[in-house]
């Protein structure tokens, strides 16, 4: 006799916003042990790297000399050498390598206030993108900068968060959940009743929380980057948080987010900041290629692929 499932929902603290996981389980779930377990895997994400945490992995890494081999974690490693990949793959348009010019660009301190002199010196500095500048060797637990380089994970790491939360729910025997953190989520298993789950994503507009869509998911993950909401001014002009580091300037206003489903959610959360660079006609090829599609929202509703 099959046993009906409970629903569960719980979150907590991540990353300076939250995590939440609904998931099916059996009614005997202990939900605190689930929701502590969860709550470990965000955490050591996070420790590992946070750009505003000093005692972090990835910042012991940015302060240690240039051509000096230093070990890191596993997970650190994975990110890392994920954010070189398609970092290449794109040419330069993903880069973790962009840590100076977000803190030039006042969106890595607490007042939120452009430094012009900062920004003009940077921009004068020729740009070594961090799949040169950085070699990892995954097998032994190392990595090396080859040049000046200042890593921010911030484009990647909160969907590496979220498969470690998909990740720690499959490896408690839990087969049918949504898990997040804010604008990425894991599906797995769809609902019990065989429907899936339901995703919205929303209007980018910052005076509001509108559904621009809906989005069905049974086993994958989506991720959500946009413009609209963290930005600064500079000069009378407000800018995006989105760097490209090949100008070290902010991206322009053509897309105001960008959709990307794919199987992980780090790939997805990366993707996305590609999409939000490059724009939607030179990234759908891109994406193509990798069986990835995409959703881009401007100030006209526009589509690359079907997410």
């Amino acid at each position: 006799m099959r046993t009906e499932l409970a629903r569960f929902a719980v979150n907590g603290p991540t990353m300076g916003t939250r995590f939440s996981a609904v998931f099916h389980a059996s009614p005997a779930t202990d939900r605190d042990a689930v929701e502590r377990a969860l709550a470990e895997a965000v955490a050591q994400v996070d420790r590992q790297m946070s750009t505003w945490k000093p005692e972090s992995d990835l910042m012991r890494f940015n302060r240690a000399p240039v051509g000096s081999w230093v070990e890191l974690p596993e997970q650190l490693l994975t990110v890392m050498q994920a954010g070189l990949e398609i970092g290449r793959a794109s040419s330069g348009a993903f880069d973790i390598g962009v840590l100076d010019h977000v803190r030039a660009w006042g969106f890595q301190s607490h007042d939120g206030a452009p430094a012009a002199g900062e920004i003009a010196r940077l921009a004068a500095r020729p740009h070594v993108p961090a799949h040169e500048a950085v070699v990892v060797d995954h097998p032994a637990g190392l990595a090396m900068k080859r040049s000046a380089c200042a890593i921010d994970l911030s484009g990647i790491a909160k969907g590496f968060g979220v498969d470690r939360l998909a990740e720690t729910l499959t490896g408690l025997g839990i087969g049918h959940f949504l898990v997040s953190i804010d604008g990425e989520l894991r599906a797995a298993g769809g609902k019990p009743d065989g429907s899936p789950w339901r995703v919205a994503v929303e209007q980018p507009d910052p005076a509001k929380r509108d559904v621009a869509g809906v989005v069905e998911l049974v086993d994958g993950a989506i991720a959500t980057s946009g413009n609209y909401r963290h930005r600064r001014a500079l000069d009378g002009r407000s800018y995006s948080h989105t760097i490209d580091a090949r100008t070290g300037r902010p991206v322009t206003d053509d897309i105001y987010s960008a959709t990307v489903r794919a199987p992980t959610c780090m790939e997805a959360d990366a993707w996305a900041t590609v999409v939000m660079v490059l724009g939607e006609a030179q990234a759908a090829p891109l994406l193509a290629a990798r069986g990835l599609s995409a959703m881009t929202l401007g100030p006209e509703p526009a589509v690359a692929g079907s997410v």
